[in-house]
């Protein structure tokens, strides 16, 4: 529902029932470098489905770009509640997680959820 919601504010986008939800867990020291997303069907990608992502905990520094240059990739703060969809022309643009910044995640999820030190990052996908 959370990713049909956002998928649903984006219109330039082909919207997507999503039947796949990858969930990653990143310590503070933790990182992914830059990587296409392409495991999804034929179909998927041609049209050029998105993939929604959506940020729980400690900010990310995202970076993104047409290469697996990590020195010419674009990078973008990912904070907690952040939602990123890439679809469309962006949907297989290189991405990738450079670090996870210390004690930046909202005080209220360590403190009433009980969320340890980190972040969390579900991405939605069509198959």
């Amino acid at each position: 529902m959370i990713a049909q919601t956002a998928n649903s504010t984006a219109s330039e986008f082909p919207q997507i029932n999503p039947d796949i939800c990858i969930v990653n867990y990143y310590t503070n020291s933790e990182k992914l470098g830059l990587h296409q997303d392409k495991d999804e069907s034929e179909s998927s990608l041609t049209k050029g489905l998105p993939f929604i992502s959506i940020s729980i905990g400690d900010t990310a520094e995202f970076m993104f770009g047409d290469t697996r240059d990590k020195d010419q990739a674009t990078k973008i703060n990912l904070e907690s509640g952040d939602v990123l969809i890439l679809g469309g022309e962006s949907r297989l643009l290189f991405h990738g997680v450079s670090h996870v910044k210390t004690n930046t995640a909202p005080s209220w999820l360590k403190e009433e959820m009980g969320i340890r030190p980190g972040r969390i990052n579900l991405t939605f996908r069509q198959y």
